[in-house]
């Protein structure tokens, strides 16, 4: 791949076989930064497990303790007082079979999805739709339930959801460039935190086998991680 003049020059920055604490690296990615507009803070993890194996997956939600910086769109599936809940909640779209069918016509603009149990037999059919994007609600992330106010809460707090890739590895967007090293790194940790506390019990050896941070444009720092003296 053809690397700028830019990218060149951030990349000399950054010794490729050190290291980094979570509070140096959040440092050295601000350094490297070169884009015009409000990066993203990227991280992406490494791991020791088998995607391909049942009882090797990695899955979860965590809630940032600063947010991610982005407005999140959340429709919800639900009727009766569940629907009213989420509208208080601050959802964006309520709805049932109505909004299935939105959706099934080509209506994507939104970030999140949660609906009640009993609303499923409506969602089901968007698999194919919802699955790629990694929209589908799911009661492991906490976005099929009853308590659709709580669920609606979090997503637009700032919950973010990780899930293995075939290639082993989790990736998340944590944040904007524009949050202060502090905010970054409380939010970074509380990230890696929840992947390391997801670690499949089936699973042996190196469990998280590299962590590398960047922004947007800007080149990977390597981190060394340690849930207990990482921040």
């Amino acid at each position: 791949m053809k690397q700028g003049k830019k990218f060149k020059a951030a990349a000399a920055l950054v010794d490729r076989e050190q290291r980094y604490t979570l509070v140096e690296a959040v440092d050295l990615v601000r350094k490297t930064q070169f884009a015009k507009f409000d990066e993203t803070l990227e991280v992406h993890v490494r791991l020791g497990v088998n995607p391909r194996a049942a009882d090797q997956q990695v899955r979860g939600t965590v809630a940032l303790p600063h947010g991610t910086g982005k407005e999140v769109r959340v429709v919800v599936f639900a009727q009766g007082e569940h629907a009213v809940a989420a509208r208080d909640a601050g959802a964006d779209v309520v709805g049932g079979s109505d909004l299935a069918d939105r959706i099934q016509g080509g209506w994507l603009d939104f970030e999140a999805v949660v609906a009640t149990p009993d609303m499923m037999r409506d969602v089901g059919k968007l698999g194919k739709v919802l699955g790629p994007r990694g929209l589908m609600p799911n009661p492991k992330t906490g976005t099929v339930t009853f308590n659709v106010a709580e669920a609606v809460r979090s997503l637009k707090a700032g919950q973010v959801e990780f899930r293995l890739d075939r290639n082993a590895i989790v990736h998340a967007a944590v944040g904007k460039m524009s949050f202060s090293n502090e905010q970054l790194v409380d939010n970074l940790g509380a990230y890696l935190d929840a992947v390391a506390k997801a670690r499949p019990s089936s699973v042996k050896g190196v469990y998280m086998r590299s962590v590398t941070v960047c922004s947007t444009m800007s080149p990977g720092v390597k981190v060394t991680y340690d849930p207990v003296v990482a921040r």
